[in-house]
Formats: C-alpha cells, structure tokens, sequence
C-alpha cells in the first residue's frame, strides 16, 4: 500500500507547466493513498481530482482560504465516515485554514480497514505553541473516532515543524502534552535514520523563504501498536518531486512516499 502526501502550493507559479509535471509523477507514483495539502477546490476547479483523475474517492476539507486553498485525501478504495479538527486553538490561527481531515478507508485485506489523516497545523515560525495544542487536537479526535477500535492509523500532512519540535516529538511518542501521549512511527526515520529528508529547502527554487529554519517538515507517520511498533510494516519510504522536470519544478515542497503492508 503506498500513501503520498504532499503540499501542492496551490496554482501558484507556473501552473500549466507545473500540472503536467504533477500530473504525470502522480501517474508514475500509483499510490493508493493521498493526503494533499493547499489544494485548490471551488465552483470552477477540482485540483486533486484534475491531478488524480479517475478512480480516486476524495474528501475535501471545509475549512478554506477565500481561494479555495485547503486539504483533501483520495482514496483508491471506498471512504467511511469522514470527520474535520478545528485547529482555531487560539486567536493567533485565524486568517489561515489550519485543519484536519479524518476518513475511515475500506481497505481491502490483508491490510484492511483504517483511519487517514490529513494533518495541517499552522504554519508561522512563531506558532509552535498553537502546533502542540493542534496536535493534541488531533491525537483527541482520532481517539473520537477509533472509539477502542483496533484499526491501523496513517497520520500524513505537512506539520510546519521540524523533527525536534515539540509538536512532532508528542506524535511520535518523544513527549506528553496536556495530560495526554501518542506514539506513531515517522516512516522517513525508520528507513532512513540519521538522514536530513528535508522537504523545505532553498535547494528548491521555488521556495521564497531562503533561511527558513525548519527543512523536514512534511511526514507519513504510522501508529504503533501495544508491541512491536507500528501495526503496519513501513517497507520503503522516499522524496518524491524533489528534481526539476525540463526544468520545471513541480512545487516549493518536496513530496513524501511511503511502502506500507502488514507485519
């Protein structure tokens, strides 16, 4: 089972060239999976679905930018009940469409059903304390939904924060916030442990801001079970749209793909 996530930028820059780039690596990738972030959607265009095509079942966050910038998962197989965060924790986050989407994913055996998350926390340097409360927002909802289930969690999304951040170390089991702990394993660490991976960089031209502090902040994250880790077996993990395509790039974000299957 491959997830990607990745956040598209909007239709920012060049568009025409961009979505061709876009378009074609998705075909390439395949995966079965997808949580984009800044994704465009209103009365006159679907980006993720112009970007999927056929054979994607989507769920659209309602929290946007007067554009239609939000986020959106796509599914290769049938969506379940589907459930939106409000990550407006204080005043600071408002005037930005900082939220998170929820689906329950009728996967086929022998991985079976489970909960994707679309995870997109603000994103200024300066709202790390809004990140933390955002993340336990999230933890809360997914245990809303689970509901003492045993399902297999997939939390992907761009984070806005770094690795040592305290809003990814309470994610990935480093950290309580709150009164309250998680754990799930940062797919990009489990193959890769030790490597940068950043996925914001001034590497990309794209990017506008050349000393921004935090570069691996987009990640696919799997929820650990009561032993042995997380209840899925992460088989590859990797940067995908991280060189240009006749010199086109394909967004200011590098993307992420993860291999998952059962243990």
């Amino acid at each position: 089972m491959r997830v990607m996530t990745m956040n598209l930028w909007g239709t920012r820059g060049d568009w025409a060239r961009r979505r061709n780039v876009l378009r074609q690596g998705i075909r390439e990738l395949a995966p079965d999976l997808v949580t984009f972030q800044e994704v465009i959607r209103n009365s006159s265009y679907d980006q993720a679905a112009d970007l999927l095509g056929p054979g994607y079942h989507l769920a659209h966050s309602a929290a946007r930018e007067p554009d239609g910038q939000g986020i959106v998962i796509g599914s290769r197989w049938p969506l379940g009940d589907i459930r939106e965060a409000d990550l407006n924790v204080t005043p600071r986050t408002e005037g930005f469409a900082c939220t998170t989407l929820a689906a329950g994913v009728r996967a086929p055996e022998p991985v079976g059903p489970l909960l994707l998350v679309n995870h997109f926390p603000s994103w200024r340097l300066d709202m790390e304390y809004e990140r933390e409360l955002q993340a336990v927002a999230v933890a809360r909802l997914i245990d809303e939904v689970l509901d003492g289930q045993d399902r297999h969690v997939v939390l992907a999304g761009d984070l806005d924060a770094a690795p040592e951040a305290a809003s990814v170390r309470f994610l990935t089991g480093r950290r309580s916030l709150h009164e309250t702990s998680v754990c799930y394993r940062d797919a990009w660490e489990r193959v890769h442990p030790g490597e940068p991976g950043v996925t914001y960089t001034p590497e990309n031209p794209l990017m506008a801001d050349g000393d921004w502090p935090f570069g691996r902040i987009d990640y696919v994250l799997v929820r650990c079970g009561l032993h042995g880790g997380p209840t899925l077996a992460i088989r590859d993990c990797r940067r995908v749209f991280t060189r240009p395509v006749d010199g086109v790039q394909a967004s200011d974000h590098y993307g992420v793909v993860a291999d998952l299957g059962p243990e």
